[in-house]
């Protein structure tokens, strides 16, 4: 209890991290919903507006590495600043945009290098240097929970404003909600004050030399592998199934609710997990969760959608969203320190988005072409099966590796 207590201090940090990031995360999960309306209104195809979405990925993770090196050098404050003004730079070029080029500039090339600055990397970072190491992990699944609050406000409100006034009314709206990141960083920024914690095992090194000694160790490349599946299942969820739905011929609202409840139950996950990784093996839950996601996503897709089957998809996929960021950052955490977590973190998240970028390009390429999502939920499954079966396998078989940098 005393450890809790002690978070008094810096919660203005963690509140201010956690607005970013939810924002962050629920505006851009929530650009699917304007998939159709764009594709129809500039003319252009499903393959083609999901480039956009496939570049934001790429760029997040291609970024991602040097933000984190960047914000343990420049500082917080600047790298979460930088990446809100960016991030509604790039939203006011979607929302203007007249044609291709202007959705990739927008919602590609901006919003993703916005995301490298304010994503789940650098916000666990700013929540692992604030936090004691009692509570650390249970903490990061609170920050990481609220990624996904940020979609219970914006995929309703953006919905409504597209089917009564147009998409460009509803991505307008984005960027007044995405004007509350700037404060808020500013505030989560304070964590620059705080001092470095000691690195495990006692001895400081470079970033580059930390980068080496965790690209040795087995643990940390499986993880990263596993990671791009995990990248790859959630993008392809979070474009493609607003699109799927209204293939169907559902409820237009029905997409905006699904992405919704999952935003609502990521939270769930994501404080559950927080707990579970204090108990149990970190990277045998992570390896769970992907077979978990695996199962969800063909029960749901080969049977034909209704409304109950769709939330209750999205409950499931939102319990199981997030909550392997805080098992990641925390795993990280733990075995590298956290002087260079934002960066290492990014470097497995660059792998992350390659999965992301494959899953959102993958999916509109394969429709365009085949004019169904079959193919792309069957790899989706099979894929994350096995990433899942071989991240538990290796997890169990090796139950508790050394610190990395113990051995560096």
């Amino acid at each position: 209890m005393s450890d809790y207590k002690s978070l008094r201090p810096v919660l203005p940090i963690l509140i201010g991290v956690s607005i970013v990031l939810s924002l962050a995360m629920g505006l851009r999960q929530s650009l699917g919903i304007f998939l159709q309306p764009i594709t129809r209104d500039v003319g252009i195809s499903v393959s083609q507006f999901t480039i956009a979405i496939a570049v934001q990925n790429l760029t997040w993770g291609v970024l991602q590495p040097f933000a984190g090196a960047w914000a343990s050098r420049a500082g917080f404050r600047l790298t979460l600043v930088a990446g809100s003004v960016l991030y509604i730079s790039g939203l006011v070029l979607l929302a203007t945009a007249q044609g291709l080029v202007g959705i990739i500039l927008g919602a590609g090339v901006a919003i993703g290098a916005a995301m490298a600055c304010t994503g789940s990397a650098i916000s666990l970072a700013v929540t692992a240097r604030s936090t004691p190491p009692t509570v650390r992990l249970v903490v990061m699944g609170l920050v990481s929970g609220a990624g996904s609050l940020g979609a219970l406000l914006s995929a309703p409100i953006g919905q409504a404003l597209n089917q009564e006034y147009g998409w460009r009314a509803g991505v307008t709206a984005f960027v007044v909600i995405a004007l509350a990141m700037l404060p808020a960083a500013w505030i989560a920024g304070r964590v620059d004050k705080i001092p470095v914690p000691p690195t495990p095992g006692g001895t400081e090194l470079s970033g580059k030399a930390t980068l080496k000694s965790a690209l040795r160790n087995s643990s940390y490349l499986i993880l990263m592998s596993a990671y791009f599946v995990c990248g790859m299942q959630l993008i392809f969820v979070a474009t493609h199934l607003p699109s799927y739905l209204e293939i169907c011929g559902m409820d237009p609202m029905l997409s905006a609710k699904a992405l919704g409840v999952i935003g609502g139950f990521n939270v769930l996950g994501s404080l559950f997990f927080g707990w579970a990784g204090t108990r149990y093996n970190k990277l045998m839950l992570l390896g769970g969760i992907y077979i978990m996601r695996s199962l969800t996503l063909a029960w749901y897709f080969m049977s034909s959608p209704t409304p109950f089957s769709t939330l209750l998809f999205a409950a499931i996929m939102g319990f199981l969203w997030l909550g392997v960021v805080p098992l990641i950052a925390g795993w990280i955490g733990e075995t590298f320190g956290v002087r260079w977590q934002a960066m290492l973190g990014g470097v497995a998240f660059m792998s992350h988005q390659f999965g992301s970028f494959i899953g959102a390009f993958g999916g509109g390429l394969i429709y365009d072409l085949s004019g169904s999502y079959n193919a792309a939920w069957q790899g989706a499954v099979v894929i994350g099966l096995a990433a899942g079966i071989v991240q538990a396998v290796f997890a169990w078989s090796r139950p508790k590796p050394p610190p990395a940098m113990a051995a560096a």
